[in-house]
């Protein structure tokens, strides 16, 4: 089992050391789910939300989000983001929206992390605009589906229906 690289030799926290990797092309795709009752989804589709369009102002809030992950996550370096998608799609059949983002950067570590938070700032949002009328919303299964570039590779998590 590999060890936890945020610890030095003493136990304490730090900042792991990436000046010797290998500068590559790194993407990183997560998803995640915020449910809700069937009225708000509708309300959210219709883009009948008196505070705008939910899924527009969500975008925008993980494509932010999503730039200042190091700032939110104590031994993230900070990283040149070259590209940020955030896919967010109504499920009728499960009254939710999903959240997919899509992170790329040129650099020596990879961008896990910084799509992790955009998913989970995009489905924050959405409960902050629409908690006034859907207090009971849940956001769920927020996890990393892909991730390519660097010394481990590819990997993709397996395939599960959430």
């Amino acid at each position: 089992m590999p060890s936890l690289n945020h610890f030095n030799l003493s136990g304490e926290a730090h900042m792991v050391d990436i000046g010797d990797k290998p500068i590559s092309q790194r993407t990183a795709i997560t998803e995640g789910y915020i449910q809700m009752q069937p009225d708000t989804l509708q309300l959210i589709m219709d883009r009948a939300h008196k505070k705008g369009d939910v899924l527009g102002i969500a975008r925008l809030a993980g494509i932010m989000a999503c730039k200042k992950t190091a700032d939110l996550i104590p031994l993230c370096h900070p990283l040149p983001i070259t590209h940020v998608d955030i896919e967010l799609s109504p499920e009728t059949v499960h009254n939710r929206v999903r959240c997919q983002s899509t992170v790329k950067t040129n650099h020596q570590t990879g961008v896990e992390m910084e799509a992790l938070v955009a998913t989970s700032n995009a489905l924050l949002t959405i409960y902050d605009m629409c908690k006034g009328v859907d207090r009971g919303m849940t956001i769920t299964a927020i996890r990393l589906l892909e991730k390519q570039g660097g010394q481990s590779g590819h990997w993709q998590q397996p395939i599960a229906d959430v």
